[in-house]
């Protein structure tokens, strides 16, 4: 076989792992293994959602919506000039087990129990949920003491929201206690975040209280709402960003919410009323982290029952995924 016919099938190999209609729908048509071993990134569904109390729960099937279509984001990064997918060992290692999924609490601790094992392998979980508490089961496995991919040390989080989810106002919600609206404030409280080195940003709505910013303030945390970050600008923002994370390890947990309604109609908690990010200015956030040790990340509040017929707002997680892969990718040694 010359060179040009094995250059040919190569190309055609890939192309076909782009169509994401066809084959065996695994997260971007990586392959999949059960296990997070000899993996530098790993894929991950956690289809959850009863840690949301205000609107509909269908969060839960975000992942498989996300895998149907992730083929199509199977791509280089043009700006980075990286290949995520030739620069790291990148596998789909499938979805958290949640079989007390109607059990908030018991699932929160079984994401935990999941990610304990991601972290002891070393490698770095790209997630797809699911509704915002599993942040909260994620990051108590990989960060404070005794943690491998933190080295043991509390972590910064690049929170991008239209909501805080330091609700401090009541112990439970719904019900729920590791709940999607209390998580930003447990992790802080049980030593898992340093609040004094994260940013929550794209905060917007009219909030249900005068004060519910307050928690999230008292904690330490850099509140960015959107109509600051416009009045700031992407330069100053990213600025601010990188220099309260530092040296520190970083999380990076993505809202569908704070993008604009228009671009993101599919998720759960629909803020309509004030203008979210588009997706350059959301990438623009993002990438405000590139070069820094970031450890892992997610995306959340995909509601596919109220995706648009043609699935945008999946595809619109897909490509958010795709950045933080590539983020990953682009520090890997």
């Amino acid at each position: 076989m010359n060179s040009n016919t094995q250059n040919q099938k190569e190309v055609q190999k890939k192309f076909v792992r782009g169509l994401y209609w066809a084959g065996i729908p695994t997260l971007f048509k990586c392959d999949y293994q059960d296990t997070p071993e000899n993996c530098d990134i790993v894929l991950v569904g956690i289809p959850h959602s009863t840690g949301n109390g205000t609107t509909l729960r269908d969060q839960h099937m975000g992942p498989r919506a996300v895998r149907d279509v992730s083929g199509l984001g199977r791509r280089v990064h043009l700006d980075f000039q990286l290949d995520p997918w030739e620069k790291c060992r990148i596998a789909d290692i499938g979805d958290v087990p949640l079989l007390e999924g109607n059990n908030n609490e018991a699932s929160i601790d079984h994401i935990t129990e999941f990610f304990r094992i991601v972290d002891k392998a070393g490698a770095k979980p790209v997630s797809i949920g699911g509704d915002h508490s599993i942040t909260g089961g994620t990051v108590r496995a990989l960060g404070g003491k005794g943690s491998n991919l933190s080295g043991g040390e509390t972590i910064a989080l690049l929170h991008i929201d239209a909501h805080t989810d330091t609700f401090l106002h009541l112990e439970h919600f719904l019900g729920a206690r590791k709940s999607a609206a209390h998580w930003g404030a447990q992790l802080v409280t049980e030593g898992y975040v340093d609040a004094h080195s994260s940013t929550q940003i794209g905060i917007r709505g009219n909030p249900r209280a005068l004060d519910w910013y307050e928690p999230s303030l008292q904690l330490g945390y850099e509140l960015i709402t959107k109509k600051q970050y416009d009045l700031l600008g992407e330069d100053s923002v990213n600025e601010i960003i990188r220099k309260r994370i530092g040296d520190k390890p970083v999380y990076i947990t993505f809202d569908l919410d704070s993008l604009d309604v228009s671009i993101a109609p599919g998720v759960a908690n629909l803020e309509p009323g004030e203008p979210g990010f588009n997706l350059k200015q959301a990438i623009g956030i993002l990438r405000s982290v590139r070069g820094l040790n970031i450890i892992g990340g997610d995306v959340v509040c995909l509601m596919p029952t109220a995706d648009n017929p043609n699935k945008i707002t999946a595809m619109v997680a897909t490509s958010i995924m795709f950045e933080i892969i590539s983020l990953i990718a682009d520090s890997h040694q």
